[in-house]
Formats: C-alpha cells, structure tokens, sequence
C-alpha cells in the first residue's frame, strides 16, 4: 500500500484490488452483523451498507482527526456496477411485460411519475438552501425508486462529471435512510388502508404460496425464476433441478462482459457527442438488446437464474467498496436539506401508494398489497417491498398478483424509466 506523510498527516492509497478485498472483507462482516442484530434484518438492511459504513465511519474519523487519510482507487468498483447492470438488462425480456399485462406496464407506468415527483419536490429544496440544483436529484429518485445501485453509479457520475462535492455521500446516505423508511412505512399503509375501506381478505390459510415466495433478498434470482416461467422452454436448458456448472456460468457471464464491451462503446461515442450518461447505460441498453434478440429469434439463450447470480455478487461488491469510500464529512453542511427532501419524499409515496396505486388498480386487496409494496421500494429497493407485501399476506392470505407485478417492475424495469427521467431532468438543469 502505497503511503506518503503530507501536510504532517499520513494519507495511504488503497489499489483497485486492496479496495475489492477490503470489500468482499466489509461484505461478510456485514452478513455477520445482520446474523447477530435482527433490526438490520428487519428493516432489510443489505449487508453492502452495514460493512461499508463501519469503513467509511472509521475512515471520516480518523480523517477528522488529522491521523490519516485514505484514497481508494475505483476501477474495479466501475467494473463491478457497470456488470451489475449488464445483469438487469439482460433480465429485462419482452416476454414477461406480455405476461404481466396491462398491469405491470401500468405500474411501470407509475413508477416513472414517481421518479418524475420525487425530484420535482427535492430539487426546490436543494435551490431553497443555496445548493446547486442537481443536488436535488441526489435526494430524489436517484436514492429513492433508484436505491443503492442507481445512488452509487449517478453520485459518481455528478461528482466527477458536473462538480456536485458530496453528490456521493448524499445520495447513500438518502438510499441507506430510504431502506429503513420504506419498510417501515409500507406494512402500516397497507394494513391501514384494508382497515378503512374493509377490504374482503383472501380465504384459506394465512401466509399461502404467494405469501412465501419471495422471501430471498436476491431480488435478480426471484425475478429470474419468475421470468424462467414468462419464457418457454428451450432445448438446451436442463432439466429438472437448476444447477450452475463452471461452463455454464462461464457461457451467462460471457454475456454479461459482451454487454458491457459493446456498451463501453457505445457510452463513448454518445460522450463524443456531448451526451453525458452513466458508464452503465450503454451497457444496460445492450443488455436489453442481447436479451430480447435472443428471446424473439430463439438463436440463444439466456439462464436468467444464472446471469442473477452473477448481477448479486457484482451489486454486493459494488455497493460495499462505494460505501467503504464514501466522504462522510463532506455531509455536515447537506444534514438540514436532506432531512427535509427525506420527509418530503416520505409523504409523496403514501400519497401515490394510496391515492394512485390503491385507488386506480381495482381498489382491493391486492391492489392494497400493490400499495404497500411500493413504499418499499419506492424509498428503498425491492426486498423492502418483499418485506412490506409480506407482512400483510403473512397475515391475510397471499397476493399472487401482487407478488408477480412489483417484484418484475422493482427489480429491473424501474432502473430504465428512472434512469431515461433522471437524464432528461440532468439536461434541463445543466
């Protein structure tokens, strides 16, 4: 580790491959801590944020102090994200939007004016306190519907793109507090609402096969079996129990890099035009295009489990190494605006749930599950809304169509549209 006394402090250098170390390290540490502290699990706290903060808590005091300092070097971190999304947009099939219906495009729908919404509402405050109105967005959809995975790839971009300090540390911060907020409001809201209008519950015993389901925080594997279902049968996909051999593995994960080579290119050549875009878009959207090409001409095929595997450990390492290296102190002067954007946020996703979800898809049972669900992961990520879904069908009875729709939208189809709004807000604002 490289090391140089400046300034009479310390600073160490942390290489690309001691930062994915010290990652997959703060990964299994943070497993651990969600073992023995059962909040975390509750609130489905992943174990990315509960390893990487105490790195980052550490790093932030000592910096304060004037011991030390540490810089971290991001490639592979950039290599890991742009992999992770390579992983959604070869999830993302034509063919689970026909099997999903009207009601999952109409969701989808919805998720875009929430995204929408959530930065109209947050970029006032951000020019309220003097900001700079991008910060907005950090504090918007970006950590919101968008989570840790879009809170990590756009704070980066803004802050070495567009200048914006603390872009970073912000919009984590805002997807970490997002994550306890959602699954704390979404159970409440539903039961609330099946209460107020008594809404007839589903007969048969209570938590039935919908309810049980899903409880699997690796959201790509439970929405890959899901589309492994909406996507017919082809001959060379095994039968029986599903198994990962190294070459089959080997063949999912070619596709993911294809995507991201061909992606890489095209990211160039859009920057080369003036468009500035995450490095994962392109990469995203060529993705999709392997995917749908396959699915339709049926020349290949792609293991939607397998690639899922894949999207989790590269989200886990990529989310844990971002963290490590998050900037806490550069959120003291953002404290009072991100409060006030967080409470803000919290009241536009009951409003929405209720008055637009619950009320417009079928005022039922399901559709009040539909509106928990979302709190979940229009705060947070889509195991909040699992968490959310499950503790009214654990107590009412299942929700199959619950179930199927949010799981679909919150896992994939959300980082499009949220991405396609955050892009076209960027350019307004710049």
């Amino acid at each position: 580790m490289e090391r140089a006394f400046i300034n009479g402090i310390w600073q160490f250098k942390v290489d690309m491959l001691q930062a994915a170390a010290l990652g997959a390290i703060m990964y299994y540490f943070g497993v651990w801590m969600r073992s023995k502290i059962p909040l975390l699990v509750k609130f489905s706290i992943p174990a990315p944020a509960v390893g990487g903060l105490v790195v980052s808590i550490i790093v932030a005091v000592l910096q304060a102090n004037g011991i030390v300092q540490f810089a971290f070097d991001n490639t592979l971190q950039t290599v890991f994200m742009i992999c992770f999304f390579c992983t959604v947009g070869l999830n993302a099939s034509y063919k689970l939007l026909f099997k999903g219906g009207l009601m999952v495009v109409a969701f989808w729908g919805v998720t875009a004016i929430i995204a929408t919404l959530q930065n109209a509402v947050s970029i006032p405050i951000a020019v309220g306190f003097g900001l700079n109105p991008l910060m907005g967005i950090m504090g918007g959809s970006v950590p919101m519907i968008g989570g840790l995975g879009t809170a990590g790839a756009f704070g980066a971009l803004f802050e070495d793109s567009y200048g914006i300090t603390g872009a970073l540390s912000a919009a984590i911060a805002c997807a970490t507090f997002g994550m306890v907020a959602g699954s704390v409001i979404g159970g409440p809201l539903g039961e609330w609402i099946l209460k107020t209008h008594k809404i007839s519950f589903p007969n048969g015993q209570k938590g039935g096969v919908a309810a049980g389901a899903y409880r699997d925080d690796a959201v790509l594997e439970e929405v890959g079996e899901m589309a492994e279902k909406a996507v017919p049968h082809r001959p060379d996909e095994d039968e029986g129990e599903h198994k990962v051999s190294g070459s089959h593995l080997m063949k999912n994960l070619a596709w993911v890099l294809i995507a991201a080579g061909f992606g890489s290119a095209v990211s160039y050549y859009l920057k080369r035009a003036g468009i500035t875009l995450p490095n994962y878009l392109g990469a995203m959207f060529v993705a999709i295009m392997i995917r749908n090409i396959g699915d339709r001409a049926e020349w290949y095929a792609i293991d939607s489990k397998c690639v899922g595997m894949i999207g989790d450990i590269a989200l886990a390492l990529f989310i844990t190494m971002a963290i490590n290296s998050l900037q806490l102190w550069q959120l003291v002067n953002l404290a009072l605006p991100l409060v006030v954007m967080m409470i803000l946020q919290m009241a536009l996703i009951v409003v929405v749930a209720y008055f637009i979800v619950f009320r417009f898809f079928g005022k039922n049972y399901d559709s009040a599950v539909m509106a928990s669900g979302l709190c979940g992961f229009g705060l947070g990520a889509t195991p909040n809304a699992l968490v959310c879904m499950q503790a009214i069908t654990d107590k009412y009875g299942p929700s199959e169509r619950a179930f199927f729709v949010v799981p679909i939208v919150g896992a994939f189809l959300v980082d499009i549209s949220n991405a396609a709004v955050i892009t076209v807000m960027v350019g307004f604002l710049r």
